[in-house]
C-alpha cells in the first residue's frame, strides 16, 4: 500500500480557541485524546492513500489559557499547558511558544519556520497538514504549493477565502469535530465529482451488514434507483445535484445516511451505480449527454443557473466568503430549527447540524448540511454559541450570525454601501 510522507504542524491556542467555541466538549476530547483523531485523520480526508506521519508538531503557549467552560468546574481558567502532556504521549513533539507581546505568542512565526526548513528535507515530504486557521499563513501555503507539495488545512474557525484557496483541501469545522468524535466524516449532499468525465468503475457495495439489514438497505436502494431514473428520463435539462439530494433524503430517510449511500460512500458514486444511460455528472448538475446541451462547466455560471437569483451584494458575498447560495424564505427556517435543537436536546454541533438538516428537508427547505454548519458557526464566533444556557433564540441566532457575516466581509476588506448592508441583513434576517 502507498502510504503518503507528510508532516503536521498543529497551532494549538489557535485549533483549541476556535474549537471551544463551537463546541467546548469536542475541544477538551481534542486536546486530552490527540492521538485518536491523528489516527483517524491518517486514513481520513485522503488523496493518494493513508498518510505516515514523519514529523508531528504541537506549537503552544505554555502560560496560555482561556476561561474555563464549565461554570461548575470550580476554577475561573482552563490553562493550555494541563494538555501539554498528552500531546507528547500522542507522539508530538511539543513547542513552547510564550508571548512575545500582549496579544501574540510565536506560534505562526516558528511553524512557518519549521515548514519552510522541511521542504528541503530528505525524504521529501509529500504532504503538508497545517492545522491553523491564520490566515497569516498563507505566504506559507504559496511557497509550499510552489514547491509542489499537496498542503491541507484543519481549521475549526472561518479561515480567510485568500486562506483557504491556496490549499488543495480544507478541513472544516464541522469535520473536525466528527474526526474528533469518531463519527463518520459527512462530505454533505453536494459530494464531490469529477468535472465532466466518462463514468469510472463502480465501486463495491462493501459496507458491513448484518442479514437483517441487508433486505431494508435493498428495498431502500430499489427505491433510489426507481426515483433517479424517473427525474433523469423526464428531466428537459440537467439536473441540480444539491436539489436531487434534498429530494432523496425526504424520501428516504435516514437509511441514507446510515448505509452511507448504499455503501458507495457517496452521492456520486452511488448515481454512477446505477448506470443511466448516457449519464453526465459535473460537480452540480447531472444531464443525459444524448439529450441534454452539455453546461458550460468552465464557470460559475452553472450554479447560478440552476440556484436562486440573489441581490447583488449578496451575491459578492457568496463568491468572497462562502456564504450559501440560498432563497431568502431559507435562511429564518435555518436559525427556528437550530433553536429548537437547542431547546431540546443536549448539545452536540455534530448532531445539530444533522439533525437540523433533515428537519429542514421534512419542512420542504431544500439546504445542505454545509449550510446549516455555516449558521452555526457564524452564530458562534458572531457571539452566540448554540451551547449557551439559556439557548439562545432564533432571533438571537440570526442576529449573531447576520452580524458575523457583515464582520468578515468587512475584515475581508468588501465594501459595502450603508444600503448594501441594510439589502444583505434584510436578505439574511
Amino acid at each position: 500500500m502507498i502510504r503518503v510522507r507528510a508532516a503536521l504542524y498543529l497551532d494549538f491556542d489557535n485549533v483549541f480557541s476556535g474549537l471551544l467555541k463551537l463546541d467546548p466538549d469536542v475541544a477538551i476530547q481534542f486536546a486530552e485524546n490527540p492521538g485518536s483523531w491523528l489516527t483517524r485523520l491518517s486514513t481520513s480526508l485522503t488523496v493518494d492513500g493513508p498518510r505516515r506521519w514523519l514529523v508531528l508538531r504541537c506549537y503552544m503557549n505554555p502560560a496560555g489559557w482561556v476561561p474555563h467552560p464549565d461554570p461548575e468546574a470550580g476554577v475561573a481558567r482552563l490553562y493550555f499547558s494541563r494538555f501539554r502532556p498528552f500531546f507528547t504521549s500522542a507522539g508530538f513533539e511539543v513547542i513552547d511558544c510564550p508571548r512575545l507581546t500582549h496579544t501574540k505568542n510565536a506560534a505562526d512565526i516558528r511553524l512557518v519556520v519549521d515548514a519552510v526548513d522541511a521542504l528541503s528535507a530528505e525524504p521529501a515530504y509529500d504532504e503538508f497538514v497545517i492545522a491553523s486557521g491564520d490566515s497569516d499563513m498563507t505566504p506559507l501555503l504559496v511557497r509550499l504549493r510552489a514547491g509542489d507539495r499537496r498542503t491541507t488545512i484543519v481549521s475549526p474557525s472561518d479561515a480567510a477565502d485568500a486562506f483557504t484557496a491556496v490549499a488543495d483541501r480544507l478541513v472544516d469545522g464541522q469535520q473536525v469535530l466528527e474526526l474528533v468524535q469518531g463519527e463518520q466524516i459527512d462530505p454533505d449532499d453536494e459530494a464531490e465529482v469529477a468535472n465532466f468525465t466518462e463514468l469510472p468503475g463502480i465501486p463495491d457495495r462493501n459496507v458491513p451488514m448484518s442479514g437483517d439489514e441487508r433486505p431494508d438497505r435493498d428495498e431502500a436502494f430499489e427505491r433510489f434507483r426507481t426515483i433517479v431514473t424517473e427525474r433523469y428520463v423526464a428531466a428537459s435539462s440537467p439536473l441540480n445535484l444539491a436539489s436531487l439530494a434534498h429530494e432523496l433524503r425526504r424520501e428516504l430517510g435516514r437509511s441514507i445516511d446510515d448505509s452511507r449511500w448504499f455503501g458507495f460512500g457517496g452521492f456520486a458514486r452511488s448515481l454512477e451505480s446505477l448506470e443511466l444511460p448516457n449519464m453526465r455528472l459535473s460537480q452540480h448538475l447531472l444531464w443525459d449527454g444524448s439529450r441534454h446541451e452539455t453546461p458550460d462547466l468552465t464557470s460559475p455560471a452553472p450554479l447560478a443557473a440552476h440556484g436562486p437569483t440573489l441581490p447583488e451584494p449578496v451575491t459578492r458575498l457568496t463568491a468572497l466568503l462562502s456564504l450559501p447560495r440560498l432563497q431568502h424564505e431559507s435562511w429564518s427556517p435555518i436559525y427556528r430549527v437550530l433553536s429548537d435543537y437547542v431547546n431540546s436536546h443536549q448539545f452536540n454541533l455534530t448532531e445539530a447540524t444533522r439533525w437540523s438538516r433533515d428537519r429542514l428537508v421534512e419542512q420542504g427547505v431544500d439546504v445542505s448540511r454545509n449550510a446549516v454548519g455555516f449558521v452555526t458557526r457564524g452564530a458562534a464566533f458572531g457571539g452566540c454559541p448554540l451551547y449557551r444556557k439559556p439557548p439562545p433564540t432564533a432571533v438571537e441566532i440570526g442576529a449573531a450570525f447576520v452580524e458575523n457575516v457583515l464582520s468578515r466581509a468587512e475584515a475581508a476588506a468588501i465594501a459595502l454601501t450603508a444600503e448594501e448592508t441594510e439589502v444583505i441583513r434584510a436578505w439574511l434576517a
